[in-house]
């Protein structure tokens, strides 16, 4: 056996070693459910650990493996786990029920606090994920416009319903536009709604625009990929979107669902930006099941339900108890203090990691906003989706390697070809620094690896 096979056998192998457990509960899983597990992103190979327990900024699986919980839920879990505040409120609300087919004052509570938070929000109704979110603000957009198209961007991701289910991946082969690309179950029908612009080009969006003027009747965008390798698009970009939609009377939709805690008021206070709807979930629940989207009174007046004619908009658990009163007690306690926190912790990691990638000899880089860390295994910039896809290829064997390495080293990230680390409010330096030095252990003992796959994108 090679050198470099063999030390990615042995992180294999101590993987495995770890969490035999987790190895017997994933195979027995797969018998019931297709793959092991109902959520596709949480899946690494060869099979993930299962979770017994979390407590603060720690997770421990069912082998008493602990780890520092670099995922917190996709980003969801900005406190951590079991924080005393939202523990208390989910108690208190149980013991009087989780859910009552009647509105709450927990409901009025969380809605008031959430359009006090974020300027553009006037008026906000709530959901259970952040897909539902961005579904009813692309169908009020419809609603309000009278018109059927929206536009997208290639390679972003708002979540699994048919509408936006097109060019999660980007057209890495456009020559122009992007094309298109539906993913498998989606109906063909489905690209006759949806355009697909290139992310941070103005130029593109206005020729889209232009060629379907009076048809378009909004633009969905994240100010910051997700899924998408974590592009940012630009403030002059985002200013240009609002003009755009103006000149060609279309909304304008920030999917805030994860970018919404980089700032108390959201990411578009940074930007100058005020978009006329935003989709917002994951923290707002305090850990339980939640999506939201609120904007412009007008625009959200197709839902009055009161009304003759309205958009129908329900849900057996949208609004329950449990939720607006968990939300409650989360947003309470992430005012930006906590958010300045958390976004230096951010910073404080990625400079670490930078200098462990000079230290080891290992080709890669360092991206992200405050408390959200991207960690790549190519060094060239990228701004859009499609020049992610062309560059992610080149250190993706490495990187499932390193996510391995990592939990060996008892540190848990999102790991899809890149690594991603979540900062939470019970982090502090201690923890930051300890993230540093067991990143720094697994990359020394990968290193060769890294090395070998400047020339090739077959790096292991």
């Amino acid at each position: 056996m090679q050198v470099n096979e063999h030390i990615k056998q042995q992180i294999l192998d101590q993987y495995i070693a770890r969490t035999p457990k987790s190895r017997k509960l994933h195979n027995d899983t797969k018998v019931f459910v297709p793959g092991g597990d109902t959520r596709a992103i949480a899946h690494y190979d060869p099979y993930p650990f299962f979770a017994a327990n979390g407590k603060g900024c720690f997770l421990t699986d069912i082998d008493g493996n602990q780890y520092i919980d670099c995922v917190n839920n996709m980003t969801a879990n900005v406190h951590g786990h079991a924080h005393p505040k939202i523990l208390e409120a989910i108690y208190s609300q149980a013991a009087v029920g989780t859910n009552h087919s009647a509105p709450v004052e927990a409901q009025y509570k969380l809605a008031r606090h959430l359009c006090e938070r974020v300027e553009s929000i006037e008026q906000i109704r709530f959901c259970n994920c952040g897909t539902e979110a961005t579904l009813f603000t692309l169908r009020a957009a419809r609603a309000f416009t009278g018109r059927d198209l929206i536009i997208k961007m290639d390679g972003g991701y708002h979540g699994g319903h048919d509408a936006v289910q097109a060019n999660i991946s980007a057209d890495i082969e456009a020559k122009g536009l992007p094309r298109t690309i539906l993913n498998p179950g989606v109906p063909a029908c489905t690209a006759d709604g949806v355009l697909i612009a290139p992310y941070n080009d103005l130029e593109a969006m206005e020729t889209i625009l232009s060629q379907n003027r009076d048809k378009v009747a909004a633009i969905i965008v994240e100010p910051i990929f997700g899924a998408g390798g974590g592009a940012m698009a630009s403030f002059d970009y985002l200013k240009g979107l609002r003009k755009l939609a103006d000149d060609h009377d279309a909304l304008l939709i920030f999917d805030e669902v994860i970018t919404l805690r980089f700032h108390e008021k959201g990411y578009q206070a940074l930007t100058g930006v005020k978009p006329d709807l935003t989709a917002i979930g994951k923290p707002i629940g305090g850990g339980i099941p939640v999506g939201a989207f609120g904007g412009r009174a007008d625009v959200m007046a197709v839902f009055d339900h009161t009304k003759p004619e309205f958009v129908s908009h329900s849900g057996t658990f949208t609004g329950n108890a449990l939720t607006m009163t968990a939300g409650l007690a989360c947003m309470e306690n992430f005012k930006q203090p906590q958010i300045d926190h958390i976004n230096a912790l951010g910073d404080r990691v990625r400079n670490g990691i930078a200098a462990a990638f000079q230290k080891t000899g290992v080709k890669g880089s360092v991206g992200g906003f405050g408390s959200i860390v991207y960690i790549y295994f190519f060094d060239q910039p990228f701004d859009n989706g499609k020049e992610f896809a062309n560059l992610i290829g080149t250190g993706m064997n490495f990187g499932h390697t390193m996510n391995l390495a990592l939990l060996n080293q008892g540190v848990f990230c999102v790991a899809k070809g890149i690594l991603i680390m979540v900062m939470s409010t019970p982090m502090d330096n201690s923890i930051a620094d300890t993230i540093i030095q067991r990143f720094e252990k697994a990359l020394t003992i990968a290193a060769p690896l890294g090395k070998k796959h400047e020339n090739t994108c077959d790096c292991i």
